[in-house]
């Protein structure tokens, strides 16, 4: 039913031409079926050569993640940012479109980590402000066939929207290739019923990324699966399905993420596993 893809993440950062290089042949002998690309920095990778090695090993791009760290905002910064930042996404569109990746997602409002305290008229504005900024994005990636999914954090990494409901508020008014990006470990954190708010996110779901409820392997958690994939079928979503972890071993990306212990024997096997378990639930 969906294609099974895992981002590069769970062994290194950044994602760059060499370290894909060395892990799309991985990925493809465990029996992936797709990749998914982040962009820490415009040039990490080069599309077209990232393009040809996924096709050599018969893997798809998944998607392509924006990538948001300190001075990366669409709100509530000054207008040199935020004009840096769209260009920044119109450079993730390009690459996503250049190498046959249907979406670019992440949380593309606010650098993660960033919070502060909105009152309802103040969020309603900051609202206002996201839909402004990211029209121009919106209408670049609609020229280009590529969709926009906008990722809801958890509490703890932003303050602008860590549910689905606030979501689809934020994105209202949006061109239509604008929607969400579901992330499982968000979910569970700041959902009372996350299958519900599944399928609240159903008509707008444009890319999903899962972890277990400790970021580690699906299924090796809390969550309840076979539930969220019944509930995810119910919305008519058919794009891939991808594992999103972390390595403790990448200083950087680990203290971005919280990670601060091993989440499986070895990142090999968190990646394996979660396969196997996923591949298991959907034959």
């Amino acid at each position: 039913m969906y294609d099974i893809g895992v981002n590069p993440w769970v062994w290194t950062s950044p994602v760059d031409d060499r370290a894909l290089a060395e892990l799309v042949p991985r990925i493809a002998a465990m029996g992936f079926d797709a990749v998914e690309l982040p962009i820490e920095n415009p040039g990490d990778w080069d599309p077209d050569r990232t393009r040809d090695l996924l096709a050599a090993h018969g893997l798809a791009a998944a998607g392509v993640c924006a990538v948001t760290p300190p001075g990366r905002d669409l709100v509530a910064a000054a207008p040199a940012v935020v004009e840096a930042t769209v260009a920044y996404l119109k450079g993730c569109v390009d690459s996503a479109a250049a190498v046959g990746a249907p979406c670019v997602g992440g949380p593309v409002y606010a650098s993660v980590g960033r919070t502060w305290r909105m009152s309802g008229a103040a969020r309603s504005a900051c609202y206002a402000e996201f839909r402004r900024s990211l029209t121009p994005v919106a209408h670049h990636a609609g020229e280009r066939g590529v969709t926009l999914g906008v990722e809801a954090l958890n509490r703890y990494e932003t303050s602008v929207v860590n549910t689905m409901e606030q979501v689809v508020e934020l994105i209202d008014g949006l061109p239509p290739n604008v929607g969400i990006m579901i992330d499982t470990y968000h979910m569970n954190i700041e959902e009372a019923d996350p299958y519900a708010a599944l399928v609240l996110a159903g008509p707008y779901i444009k890319h999903v990324q899962v972890s277990g409820t400790d970021r580690g392997a699906p299924g090796a958690d809390h969550l309840d699966w076979p539930r969220f994939l019944a509930a995810l079928a119910t919305t008519g979503y058919r794009g891939a399905v991808c594992i999103e972890s972390f390595t403790v071993e990448n200083e950087t990306i680990a203290a971005a993420a919280s990670i601060w212990r091993p989440l499986a024997p070895s990142q090999d096997r968190l990646a394996l596993d979660g396969l196997t378990y996923l591949r298991g639930l959907l034959r």
